[in-house]
């Protein structure tokens, strides 16, 4: 399962934690399905890992291809959302409702932390570094290894570019597109 984690600030009017959007697979098969996590306010490893669940336990939910979910996910109710596809033989819209309680959502992040929360923590540590150029929107891809352990214990986690300097070394390109280049030998 690929994942997009974005960062952006905490609305003042919600407490809202997260926000997951899916994308489904296109028809021509150019791309696989993605999920796109937004984490509002401070980007931590067990806010990442309750968005994260809501995903994985949303997707238990429904099992139709090309399903298209959005969830809100708050500290105090859980996840609540809906999915919506078209039924293959009508070509009707299909929606159904999805609310995860909490305790469903802490169950699947403690399971998430302990199969990858060293990944899960290099991803919030990377959203929250301060030195991200102006501008910029912080995001970072993530996914999921696809093994059928993924639906009993959240399967393997790494990043998408797989290496410790991959993070850093696009943090450094995008610094020297800036012009914000700087010299680690000292002067």
């Amino acid at each position: 399962m690929d994942v997009l984690v974005r960062l952006e600030e905490r609305p003042s009017d919600s407490p809202v934690v997260a926000h997951v959007n899916s994308i489904p697979v296109l028809p021509f098969g150019t791309r696989s399905r993605r999920e796109v996590v937004t984490l509002y306010g401070v980007a931590d490893a067990q806010s990442l890992a309750l968005a994260l669940a809501a995903t994985v336990e949303s997707a238990q939910l429904e099992a139709h291809t090309g399903a298209v979910r959005h969830l809100g996910v708050w500290p105090d109710r859980g996840a609540v959302g809906d999915s919506a596809w078209r039924d293959g033989t009508t070509g009707r819209l299909v929606t159904l409702d999805l609310d995860i309680p909490l305790l469903t959502l802490e169950a699947r992040a403690s399971a998430l932390l302990g199969a990858c929360g060293a990944t899960l923590r290099r991803v919030a540590a990377g959203l929250a570094m301060p030195d991200w150029p102006e501008g910029t929107e912080r995001a970072l891809s993530f996914s999921f290894a696809s093994t059928p352990a993924l639906a009993s214990v959240g399967g393997g986690c790494s990043l998408a570019n797989d290496d410790d300097a991959g993070v850093a070394g696009w943090l450094d390109s995008l610094r020297q597109a800036d012009d914000f280049t700087f010299d680690d030998e000292g002067d």
